[in-house]
């Protein structure tokens, strides 16, 4: 089988490897889309996932059809259509060092268990779209973790997929009021298409300014005034302003939940945050969230489509990883099989 590898730093190859054998406790998935993440082009200018690795498998977002199941797998069957949680598996990360990548013909999950590592799509969910489970569970983890609830204000920078997602996160929780921060209008558009209830170009616009008049005035412990209302801050944009925006002056008991790669360090004043009793939340991955990312995509299918941008074809990897890389360019790509 076709298998998309990096074997140096910028070298990008489809070589033939042979179809993985399954066992009794494993699937064979025949692949029919995988998203690309915008840490693989990085992983590409780096010369792989793991430092020193001679090659690496890419791909980490895969949704395929079922052709072989183990004897002793249970609540899977050949022909389901099925999205893979990639850091499930037993033999390593799916796309992320491990032995396998999802930009491949063919994955085999190791300990295949249903409803886990392996979780049923319905048919209406097109390829291209049923593959956003895996980012988006990672959109949702964060916002799990910034302990949402209904009477809650929120701001997402970045909107991205996994800022888009974290928008569909904190509106399945009912968060009554969500703002979406980005640079790009076209972006902008596609959060207002996806339920955001107000939007901000942070290029053009006082970012804290226009929180104040959408989430009216928050203060600190020392009752100091004109802080935004907004009870959580989400940054999936991983930008220095971001951080900086949060640390001017978040209300009393806000948080400010990360799940944004950052690539430069950012200075805190942390004297200046102890009248907020800032809580600050990390988040990686997606241990428990892809089941119920996965059903929300089932239940809102035409929504979680407007997320996807591009749709390129196997053979066309190296540009649709390109176009990943280019911020502006494109907003989510997706590889689909044959």
């Amino acid at each position: 089988m076709k298998s998309v590898t990096v074997t140096g730093p910028g070298r990008l190859e489809t070589v033939e490897i042979p179809r993985p054998v399954t066992g009794p406790r494993d699937v064979l998935v025949k692949m029919k889309a995988c998203g690309i993440c915008g840490a693989d082009p990085h992983a590409l200018q780096e010369g792989g996932i793991m430092p020193g690795a001679a090659s690496s498998p890419m791909g980490h977002e895969p949704a395929g059809e079922i052709v072989e199941v183990g004897a002793e797998v249970t609540g899977l069957r050949v022909g389901d259509r099925v999205v893979i949680d990639p850091t499930g598996v037993a033999d390593a990360i799916i796309g992320g060092g491990g032995p396998q990548g999802a930009l491949s013909e063919y994955l085999a999950v190791r300990e295949a268990t249903a409803g886990r590592n392996v979780i049923v799509m319905p048919d209406h969910v097109p390829w291209h779209v049923a593959a956003l489970a895996e980012p988006l569970a990672v959109a949702r983890r964060c916002v799990d973790k910034t302990g949402p609830r209904p009477e809650h204000q929120a701001v997402v920078f970045g909107a991205g997929p996994v800022g888009l997602g974290a928008l569909l996160a904190l509106k399945a929780h009912g968060v009554r009021h969500v703002v979406v921060a980005d640079v790009q209008p076209n972006r902008l558009e596609k959060a207002i298409a996806l339920g955001a209830d107000a939007v901000i170009d942070s290029r053009t616009e006082d970012v804290r300014a226009r929180l104040v008049e959408l989430h009216g005035e928050g203060t600190d412990a020392f009752g100091r005034p004109g802080l935004p209302g907004t009870d959580i801050y989400l940054d999936a944009a991983g930008v220095p302003a971001v951080a900086q925006t949060v640390f001017a002056g978040p209300k009393l008991g806000a948080v400010f939940g990360i799940v944004a790669i950052y690539h430069q360090s950012v200075e805190v004043d942390f004297q200046q945050l102890i009248p907020s009793e800032l809580t600050i939340v990390h988040s990686m991955g997606h241990p428990t969230e892809m089941a119920a990312v996965a059903q929300d995509i089932a239940e809102n299918t035409d929504k979680y489509a407007l997320i996807v941008s591009d749709v390129v074809p196997f053979a066309e990897t190296a540009r649709a990883i390109d176009l990943a890389g280019r911020p502006g360019a494109t907003d989510k790509v997706v590889v689909t099989f044959d």
